[in-house]
């Protein structure tokens, strides 16, 4: 099993930034993808980000893509996600997860975090 602890959420105005961190424990960090997904009040759980076992690849949503970075540290077990030029409807949630394999579903994500959250104000 992997454990997954997510920091960094707080309060940001308006085109401000934040970096997310995730530290994993439990089991060998490099053996999964990670990635990073949202969910903002009375909306489903989507996706955000992905990147794969030694951070050669990644995928983004396309609305935050240009905008936000998601890189990983297998030497510390941790994953972030630098997010930059902040809007107010990227105010969610924000969770981390891993998964065997490389993917941007949902479903194939088998180890979450509790979630930390961002909110973006005018």
């Amino acid at each position: 099993q992997v454990q997954l602890v997510e920091s960094g959420g707080g309060l940001v105005q308006t085109g401000g930034s934040l970096r997310l961190s995730c530290a994993a424990s439990g089991h060998t960090f490099s053996g999964y993808s990670m990635g990073w997904f949202r969910q903002a009040p009375g909306k489903e759980r989507e996706f955000v980000a992905a990147i794969s076992l030694f951070g050669g690849t990644t995928t983004y949503a396309d609305f935050v893509k240009g905008r936000f970075t998601i890189s990983r540290s297998n030497n510390k077990d941790m994953v972030y996600l630098q997010m930059n030029s902040l809007l107010p409807e990227d105010t969610a949630v924000y969770f981390c997860a891993a998964t065997a394999r490389y993917m941007t579903s949902i479903s194939s994500y088998a180890y979450w975090g509790q979630g930390t959250q961002v909110t973006v104000s005018l």
